[in-house]
């Protein structure tokens, strides 16, 4: 049962520090509380209060971390059945197949557009997360030397080891040293030794039942046995029972707090359908119902940024808009009688400016102003745009010592504070710009300083 701000700060230290970046005690057990932060953020708890306060703050879906550094991959931890209701946790990891039964060309070439495909969108790079390593025929020379191909080629991924072999997981989990593997193989027939080698290595573990019932009695035994860093698969290799299995085991663990359910769950397309379009349908489907992990055959362009686009639009917090840091951004090398611009600091209002901005080959500073994540005129609105804070703003950025002229120019559908503006800046000219950003470059190239 969760625990209240009240119960978390009784057993905090009360000294209201501030080592855990936040000011107080009591703030930060209400952040506990709310689950925003984890309790390991304050440094001075006991650790007897730490177990106690973790275990009843715990997700009803438990956080799964494997890799290490870069290469860190974190599944799990969400709260809720619908994204309105508060918000999805971490994004669904897409992971390549590579197996001992492909030939040296195939993984080659698999391993490099996994290096090689990524994406920046919105000042967020984008790119698939995980490799996973089959053994495909019990050959465990084969399977532990292509673990190592793996980690010495993709140094940025984190690494999924699939064979249902205890003594063959043990000598590729070897070689991953610290990269933290998951240990994907525990089935009914050898839950208990795949078990003892997560506990020994310190690495969670994948759990596939041949049904959901076979899943979860597998899974209650591994929780039964003390293992709390599960990944778990049904088993199911049609879009229908992945689906459903998925959906049935994200509401047994929110609304029933059903423990052997309360994991991540791993899908697998790439054993769904041989056709690679259908199996970036099926992947997009389980991405949206509750998959923790994707596994795809091959990674290509034309698959894989559209699934990182249904990522980033299911997992960017409803509640949170994207933004930028106040600040001026110089674009294309601009001096001293460079056209000034300012707009507000939501992320896509930004990156589509700058980019009208720059395919203009006009040399320009925008000024971005903190408006909260608003737009132009929801900003406006709510009185974080208006004429006194652009004036303040634009103040003390220090533009003023960047360029000899004094004009700027604000967004079209800002036009009715113009006047207020000019009272507000004396020094300052206020032309009116394009209301769409895409007129802008025509603008801009006609622009004169005042």
């Amino acid at each position: 049962m969760a625990l209240t701000g009240i119960q978390i700060l009784k057993m905090l230290p009360k000294t209201n520090c501030g080592d855990c970046s936040i000011p107080t005690c009591l703030a930060f057990a209400m952040k506990v509380a709310a689950g925003q932060v984890e309790i390991d953020a304050c440094p001075h708890v006991s650790d007897e209060a730490k177990e106690t306060i973790g275990e009843a703050s715990a997700p009803p879906i438990r956080t799964i971390k494997m890799g290490s550094g870069d290469a860190e991959f974190t599944a799990g931890g969400e709260t809720c059945l619908f994204r309105h209701e508060k918000r999805f946790e971490n994004p669904t990891g897409i992971a390549v197949m590579v197996s001992t039964g492909d030939n040296e060309k195939t993984v080659d070439a698999k391993i490099e557009r996994f290096n090689k495909l990524e994406y920046e969108r919105v000042g967020v790079l984008m790119r698939a997360d995980l490799i996973v390593v089959k053994d495909n025929d019990g050959n465990g020379d084969a399977f532990t030397g292509l673990t190592q191909k793996v980690l010495e080629k993709s140094p940025g991924a984190a690494v999924v080891l699939m064979t249902d072999s205890a003594d063959n997981m043990k000598a590729a989990a070897a070689a991953c040293g610290d990269r933290k593997p998951l240990l994907f193989g525990a089935n009914a027939d050898n839950w208990q030794a795949m078990g003892e080698l997560a506990k020994e290595i310190g690495c969670p573990l994948g759990v596939q039942g041949k049904t959901l019932d076979d899943l979860v009695e597998i899974s209650g035994n591994l929780v039964e046995a003390g293992h709390k860093d599960l990944v778990i698969d049904s088993g199911a290799r049609t879009l229908r029972g992945a689906f459903e299995d998925n959906v049935v085991s994200r509401r047994s663990a929110i609304k029933e707090k059903f423990k052997p359910l309360g994991f991540p769950t791993i899908t697998f397309p790439c054993e769904m359908t041989d056709d690679p379009m259908m199996e970036a349908m099926i992947a997009s489907v389980l991405m949206a119902k509750y998959a923790g992990i994707v596994v795809l055959s091959d990674l290509q362009g034309e698959v894989l940024f559209p699934l990182l686009l249904e990522q980033l639009n299911i997992f960017t917090d409803p509640q949170r808009p994207m933004v930028v840091e106040e600040d001026i951004y110089p674009l294309g090398g601009p001096g001293e009688d460079s056209p000034v611009l300012i707009t507000c600091n939501f992320s896509l209002t930004y990156f589509i400016v700058s980019g009208e901005i720059e395919g203009s080959k006009v040399p320009s500073w925008l000024l971005i102003k903190d408006t909260e994540g608003l737009s132009v005129l929801t900003a406006w609105a709510a009185g974080k745009f208006g004429a006194d804070l652009i004036a303040q703003f634009v103040n003390k950025s220090g533009i003023g010592d960047k360029v000899k002229h004094r004009e700027l120019i604000i967004p079209g559908y800002l036009a009715t504070i113009k006047g207020e503006l000019e009272e507000e800046l004396p020094d300052w000219t206020i032309t009116i710009g394009p209301r769409e950003a895409g007129h802008l470059p025509a603008f801009l190239k006609e622009w004169q300083p005042a």
